[in-house]
């Protein structure tokens, strides 16, 4: 029951940290969400296609599909947590 005690303890404090970074996250989330497939998004698109941008800048955010998969990957952890507070 001790090492039952201590497992579960660490789990609820590391959970508790993943939970404060993942809310902290929810603005940067809510931004990519509305910048993905907005005017912006599609400028910043056809000016990395065109080679307007600076060839070492990091491009992920116009990958058709890293935000895609981050966003989606956000609606499932939200499914599994609402999950997790219904039962």
């Amino acid at each position: 029951m001790e090492q039952r005690l201590d497992r579960a303890s660490a789990a609820v404090m590391e959970l508790s940290a993943a939970l404060d970074k993942y809310i902290a996250a929810q603005e940067a989330l809510k931004a990519l969400d509305e910048y993905y497939g907005s005017d912006e998004w599609k400028q910043d698109f056809a000016d990395d296609e065109a080679g307007r941008l600076p060839h070492d800048l990091k491009r992920g955010v116009l990958s058709e599909d890293g935000i895609w998969n981050l966003l989606a990957d956000n609606r499932s952890l939200q499914e599994r947590l609402q999950e997790i507070i219904t039962q």
